[in-house]
Formats: structure tokens, sequence, C-alpha cells
């Protein structure tokens, strides 16, 4: 099997290199057929109406807000699954959401967007203008209907509403779509494993002479995930770990293991405490690594089991979504309906319930020889950890539904002067998640007490007194022991609930100009905007509850909130001279909440157009975001992690802890306060370059987040009495749970520079002979900054790049792409950097230094007869490792060097 899988990785590979370098080498011979016109036709293309850095839609009018345009060469780069992966390989952004960072909680496979790492509350996605459902997850989003993607990088409030503090993210899509295009494509990873396929179809006709338009389009995906995280160096059961010895500080390191646990039962009290069961019952010593942690509970190497090496790398999924659109002119008014359905599902394991359990030292599963051992001793009761793998391992299952609806009409009046827009959409997502094989805690309790019956069989002690009840008497020392019906009784009951999100959302708004000045028309916009926002509780299994399960309960997730606001804009032009055009800008919006009142957030800004070769850009706004429904009214939300925190000896030690997340309802409304300043500079004198330069400085108050596990063990060692309240511990006084609602911290603060550079250069500039064109295009952001102030502390996490970190943040991202392109190829390659600093800086691990990682990407794509699309890339060219990970990457590409090839075909 591995030859097999050996030779289909190199078979892929050398057809993959073949096809791009093939691609790139008939690009030239074809370019040479391009005639000058072509190239000119395709110069002289109208560049796209930018419609989100503001609601002014005034022609030639430059918002001061930055904003960066994703078009068709970045959308197909790296052949990216979705959207929100796509604009993860953006500097501005951090792939908190993704297949790789959701391996072992209830957001499985979900993508959402996080501008500047300020979680993904507080990037506001729209779809076409407007507010959609499937924000909470771009899966929803079919790629073949998206024209472009307008990304505006500071605060939006004013504008667009709640949740726009660190900016906004618009998908446009192709509504003069015509004719029909089906596609296909493959990708694996180079080890042979992430295989992922899909099919895709898109359909445009105009109706009526062209007063009616109609688009569809649908794609399916299949994902197989990558289970197997020890396939990944750095990846599988690394964590951190805390050797034993007084001066020995914690280290990052690979092979941790539990040394508490054992797949067969590992005794972890008294006389027989080391001593591990075989699966005849009998006992041998237990496998210890080459070091063990301080306070015994884990160790590197030895015959433990770990957690990390049970979570898939990437998950698995299924998705299928579909789109479609309808619009129809009536005299200066367009009216359009749409609608949407998609649909993410799987079923993969999660991993194998573990823990200690005490029974009895008379327990008759023991062997009389082991019995006597502890009547000796005179121990009464037996300590076993144990990891039910042979007993399955704990799965998840999970759907996530959405049906969006929404009509709208778009027109004008007065020769065109005034335009209006008005809108009504309501939206569903259908969410439901379940655990099988979990234990059921009370069941578990009985069928550990087990006994012999007057007729010497062994049964649960319940049934010594009622003979109809349903336990079975378990036996968990030695793997493979246990009776199906045992297993039945304690691991058969299934946690299942389904949560119904529901949004419903009007608007309507009128643009124009109001009068001329001296240098210009002034121009305004006006409107109203209302929205209904609910989740609501399907079902819910009895045993979560009643908080049955051992660690898995699901919990209702029940309320509202509504909220109505109106909002002003204006443009008003100083000066318009040809060494000078200066535009003011100004926004305000008033809302009013259901759950917390009234509000106001507002925008200024001033541009001024220097000699057409400099735009200078400043902007100042008031950002507001409420809570979600989820921060509002979840109950409860379970996940894994590992803390460091000293022991009574003040030495740094490492626990397994588990977290409890939840809503509250009390949260008041987050404000941010956003300084923009900036430059572009186009330079008459070289056609075709670009280049940006904005500084942004974002302060955030009283702002809603949950912490991190290792945030509370911190902040309460640093004096917060009310986190210390947080922390659950044992009996040993080693943090166990700990309890992170939602909360309006002090504040957050962050800062950083983005640049963008591009390029355009028609090569028949160079040389009539030439066909085609060359693209170039960088993007950088750099933060020196992101200060968290919980009210006690304050830290700085720029620089922090552990995943396990909250708010973590490189200094340094870029990218920089390198494209030919011509009516009949294109080829193109880029650079990911992803800048390197301390796993975390506040903990003091002897190896906290992570370096900056390089990535290299190809892809080619061929067009023939105008009508066939071929095209291939390479991701990770290199397959650069990522740095040691304990859970999920969130900044490096912890999948190595992945390959995909397709094809596609227009009518």
């Amino acid at each position: 099997m591995t030859d097999c899988k050996t030779r289909f990785r190199t078979l892929l590979m050398a057809g993959t290199a073949g096809l791009i370098l093939s691609l790139a080498q008939g690009g030239a011979a074809m370019a040479q057929t391009n005639t000058p016109a072509d190239t000119a036709a395709a110069d002289e293309a109208e560049p796209a109406i930018v419609v989100t850095g503001s609601r002014i839609d005034r022609k030639g009018f430059e918002a001061p807000t930055p904003t960066t345009i994703i078009g068709d060469a970045e959308l197909r780069q790296g052949a990216r699954p979705s959207i929100a992966q796509v604009l993860n390989d953006l500097p501005q952004f951090r792939a908190t959401q993704s297949p790789a960072s959701t391996v072992a909680n209830t957001n499985s496979s979900s993508s959402a967007m996080d501008l500047r790492g300020l979680g993904v509350t507080r990037t506001l996605t729209l779809l076409n203008n407007r507010r959609f459902t499937g924000a909470v997850d771009l899966n929803t989003v079919p790629q073949g209907l998206v024209k472009r993607v307008e990304v505006v990088t500071g605060g939006a409030s004013a504008a667009w509403g709640s949740g726009a503090i660190g900016g906004v993210v618009n998908i446009i899509l192709d509504d003069e779509l015509e004719g029909l295009t089906i596609g296909a494509q493959n990708g694996i990873s180079s080890r042979g494993d992430g295989y992922r396929y899909s099919v895709d179809g898109t359909f445009g006709t105009k109706f009526a002479d062209g007063r009616g338009h109609f688009m569809i389009g649908s794609e399916y995906q299949q994902d197989k995930g990558i289970l197997d995280r020890n396939s990944r160096k750095n990846v599988g059961s690394s964590n951190v770990f805390t050797p034993a010895g007084t001066d020995a500080l914690p280290i990052l390191v690979r092979d941790v293991n539990a040394a508490n646990t054992s797949l067969g039962g590992l005794i972890t009290t008294g006389k027989l405490k080391g001593q591990t069961f075989n699966t005849d019952g009998t006992l041998r010593p237990f496998q210890y690594g080459s070091m063990v942690s301080g306070n015994g509970t884990t160790m590197v190497g030895g015959e433990g089991v770990a957690t990390n090496d049970e979570y898939a790398l990437t998950n698995p999924y299924q998705r299928v979504n579909a789109y479609a659109r309808a619009s129809f002119e009536v005299g200066d008014a367009t009216f359009w309906a749409d609608g949407s359905y998609s649909r993410i599902w799987a079923k993969y394991p999660f991993y194998a319930e573990s823990g200690s359990y005490s029974i009895s030292a008379t327990n008759p599963y023991l062997s009389q020889d082991i019995q006597n051992q502890l009547a000796a001793a005179d121990e009464s009761k037996v300590s076993i950890g144990r990891v039910f793998e042979d007993y399955g391992y704990r799965t998840f299952d999970y759907y996530r539904q959405n049906v969006e609806g929404a009509v709208g009409v778009d027109g004008s009046f007065a020769d065109g002067k005034w335009r209006y827009s008005a809108y009504y959409s309501h939206g569903e997502m259908r969410n439901m998640q379940s655990y099988h094989n979990q234990i059921t805690g009370a069941n578990l309790t009985a069928a550990l007490d087990a006994v012999r019956d007057s007729s010497g069989n062994i049964v649960c002690r319940a049934a010594l007194t009622d003979a109809n009840t349903a336990c079975r008497p378990l036996n968990i020392l030695g793997t493979g022991t246990a009776d199906q019906a045992a297993i039945d009784y304690v691991f058969g009951n299934t946690a299942r609930v389904v949560y119904t999100t529901k949004l419903d959302s009007a608007g309507a708004s009128l643009r124009g100009d109001l009068f001329e000045t001296w240098a210009g028309p002034v121009s305004v916009a006006v409107g109203a905007e209302a929205r209904w926002e609910e989740q609501v509780t399907n079902s819910l299994d009895a045993t979560s509850a009643a908080k049955g399960f051992s660690r898995f309960n699901f919990a209702p997730l029940d309320g509202g909130f509504n909220v109505q606001e109106g909002f002003g804009e204006v443009a008003i032009p100083l000066l318009d001279q040809p060494f000078s055009k200066i535009d003011v800008n100004g926004a305000a919006r008033y809302s009013r909440y259901s759950t917390s009142g009234g509000i106001w957030s507002w925008k200024l800004g001033l541009t001024d157009r220097i000699f057409d070769n400099l735009l200078i850009r400043v902007s100042r706004s008031r950002d507001i975001r409420s809570g979600s429904l989820a921060e509002l009214f979840t109950t409860s939300t379970t996940s894994f992690t590992t803390v460091v925190e000293n022991d009574k000896n003040d030495k740094p030690q490492t626990y397994s802890i588990t977290r409890f997340g939840g809503g509250n309802a009390n949260l008041k409304p987050e404000i941010g306060s956003t300084l923009t300043l900036g430059a572009v500079f186009t330079p008459t004198f070289l056609p075709g370059f670009n280049l940006s330069v904005d500084y942004y400085d974002i302060k955030l108050k009283d702002a809603i987040t949950s912490l991190g596990a290792q945030d509370v063990i911190t902040n309460c060692a640093n004096g917060n009495t009310v986190l210390c309240s947080q922390i659950e511990r044992d009996s040993e006084g080693a943090p166990k749970n700990i309890y992170t609602t939602y909360i309006n911290l002090a504040e957050y603060r962050t800062k950083g520079v983005d640049i963008e550079a591009t390029y355009t250069l028609p090569l028949s500039k160079v040389s009539e002979s030439l066909g085609g064109t060359m693209r170039f295009r960088g993007l950088a952001t750099y933060v020196p900054k992101v200060i968290i102030n919980d009210g006690n502390s304050t830290v700085d996490r720029a620089g922090d790049v552990g995943d396990n970190v909250n708010f973590g943040t490189p200094h340094w991202r870029a990218t920089g792409a390198i494209t030919y392109a011509s009516r009949a190829v294109s080829v193109d390659a880029r650079v990911r950097y992803v800048g390197g600093g301390k796993f975390n800086h506040t903990l003091p691990i002897a190896n906290n230094d992570i370096s900056a990682r390089v990535y290299v990407d190809l892809g080619a794509q061929a067009t023939i007869a105008d009508r066939f699309t071929l095209f291939a890339n390479v991701n990770n060219l290199f397959d650069r490792d990522p740095p040691l990970t304990t859970y999920g990457a969130i900044h490096y590409d912890s999948i190595g060097r992945y390959m995909t090839v397709g094809a596609k075909v227009s009518f």
C-alpha cells in the first residue's frame, strides 16, 4: 500500500509540475498569436466601481477609507477551496476559523473572516452589499459566481453598521454573467492524503430584449481531510511540557503523552501504582517515557496516549451550495430577487474517552491475587487511568444548512441624478451537532460498581435490588475485555442538538447630488435599515439537558434582538484644481438595539489628490459592535487545551484542562476608535504602477471576548480575583476546568501599517511583437502592537504566534505575486511570508522562539479555442514544515505541499 501511495504521489507531482511547465512554455508560443489590438482592448477595460468604502456612489469620488480589491487573478491563485481561504492568504487576515484550526470544536470546517486578528465577530461580511446568514461560514458562497471581493481595512460602522470595527468584506457577484460554464478539480497533498475534489457550474442569460437577466450557480465539494496528525512533523502530539526538576523550564516538544492513563488501564495510586493491565487482567510495569513532568501527568515518549494524536489535522467535510438571481428592468428601476441554499456536513472520529476512575478493591474483575495485594495494603479503592480507544473514538456528526432569499429594487430618477435601493431578506441557518460513543456519567458509575450475585455471576450492584435494571457491569481492566452490552449501556447514548439562526433584514437608501459648488457637486447618501436576529433550540437530547455526559453536554441557545438604524453620509469637494483635488467626507449612524438601547457611530475623512500622482487620505471613525447571538445567549461550549501554571513550589507545570464557555446577556456594546492615515502613489510617468501605504490605529473599549484558558490562568496569577473564580481545581489544587464566559474587557488596541504595490505592464509596450501582460503585486502588513488590557494587567500580543494564544499576531505578513496573462494562458508565482516570534512570551518556555516561514506557490492556466480551460496549482512548493503546534494551525501551513489540477468548459 505504501509503495502504491508513493508511486501515485510521484506521478501526480510529476504530472502537475509537467502541466505547469508545459503551460508556461506553451504560453510564450500562444501569446505570439495575440494582436496588439487584442491587448489594447484588454488594457482599456473599465475598472470596477468600488462600492464598499462609502455609501456615496458619485463617479470619481474616492473614499478616505483604504480598500483592497481581490479580483479574478487573486481568486484563482492557489485553487483555494473557499472564498475565506482565498482571503486568509492576505496579510491583513488571520485564519482563526478554517478546516485546519477547528479540528476539535463545534465550528468544524467553518470558514469565517478575521481582519486584523480582532476576531471573526469584528469583521462584517456582506454579499452584494447586504448582510446574510451565510457570513458565519463562507463555504456557503459558490466561487464560480464571484466577480470580486472588496475589503475595507478600516472602521466602517457608520456606513454599514455593527460589526465593522476591523473592516468589511463585501463579496460582489457577477450579476451580468452570460453563458454556461462547467468545471471540476482534484487536489491531493504530496503525502497522498488530503484528497479533495469538486464540481461546479454557472449559467447566466439575458431575456426580454436585454431587460431581464437570470443567473444560477452551484458547487459540490468533498474534502477527505487529514485524520493522521502524526503524518506531519511538529504537529501530532507536540505540546508544552514541564520536566521534573527544580530548575527545569517548560519546553515545546514532540511526542508528549499522558503519564497517568493507558489503553489497558493504569493504576495511579497505592501499592500497585505504575502497573498497567494486560488483556488477561494481569499486571505489568507501565513503560514511562524519557522525561516525566513535574506533576506526573505527562511524559515524553512512553506507551501513553496523547489526545492530540487523536484529533484530525484537517477536518473532512462535504458541501453543496447554490445561488440564483433574476432581475428585470421596468423603466428606470430594476427589480430583483435571489435565493440561495447551502449544506455542509461530515461525520468523523474525534478522540477516545479517557479519565481517572475509581473501583472497589474487591471488584470481581480484579484477579484474586491483585485483590489480596490490595487487602494486604489496606486499600479499599483503586484508581485507574484509562483510555477507551478499544471501545471506539467519540464521533462528531454535524450539518449546517442555510436557506436564504431576498427581493429588492435599484433605480434612479431625475435623469439619473438620484439613485435609490431597497431590499428585504430572510435567512435561516439550521445547525445540527451530535456526539456519539460518549460516556454517560451515571451509567459509568453504576457499571463500575460490579459485584457477584448469589449465583456467582458478575452484575451491577444495582441488580441486587432491581432485577430489571438496564445496568451491565463494565470491565475496564485490559483492552477488549468488556461485554458489548456493558459498552452499549455506558457509551450508547448520543448527545444531539439542533439550533436554528434566523436573520431578517430590510433597508432603503437614497444617493445623489444636492447642489454644485465651485469645486464640484455635494453628494449625499441617506437611508434606514432594520434587522431581527434570533436563535432557537429545535431539539436537545435528554442526557445533555441533565448534564449527564462525561464531557460534552449540549445546551439550549435561545434568544434574539432587533435593531433599527438610520444613517447619512456627505461628500463635500473643497478644491478642484490640477494641483489639488480635496474632498471632505462625513458619515453618521444611529442604532437602537432592543438589548442595550441607542448608540451612535460616525466617520470623518479627507482626501487630497495632488497632480493626479498622489492621493493623501485620512479618516477617523467611531465604530460599534453589539454582542452576537452566541455571545449573548450561548449556555455552554466545550473545548480542550493545555495551560502552564506555577505549582505550590513556584515551579511552572503543564496541565490538560477542559475549557467551558458561555454567553452573557448583560454585555454592553463595544466601542472602537479608528484612525487611518495613508497615501496612494500613481505616477503618471509610470502608467500601471500603484503604491499605497496606510497606517491604522484601532482602540477598542469594553471589548467583548471570551479569554483563552491560559489568559485566565496568567491573569489570575497577576491578581485578577474575578478570573481566579473561573478556575475549578482538583483535590491537589491543579486546574481542571476553566470557565470563560463572554465579558467586556477594559481595552484592546492594535496598530500597524499596510503596504500594497501593483504594476501592470502590457508587453506590447516593451515590443510590438510581444503579447500578453505582466502583473506584479505585493501586499504586506506590519503590526508593532496588539495590546490587551483586562483592567488588571496589560499584555502585548504582537509577535506571539503560538496556536493557543488569543489575539496572537505576527509582526510581519506579506505576499508577492508575479503573473503573466494573455488570452490563451496565464502563469503565476506567489511568495507568502509569515513572520516568526514567540510561541507565548508570557510563558517561561525554554524554546519559545518560532522562526518565520516562506511559502512558494505556482499556478498556470491555459484556454483552448476560447472554450476549454485547464489549470494546475502547487501550494507550498518546497514543503515547509509548520512550527511546533499544540492544536490547530492559525498562522502557518500545516498540510505541506499540495497540488490541484482542474478543467472548465464554457459554452
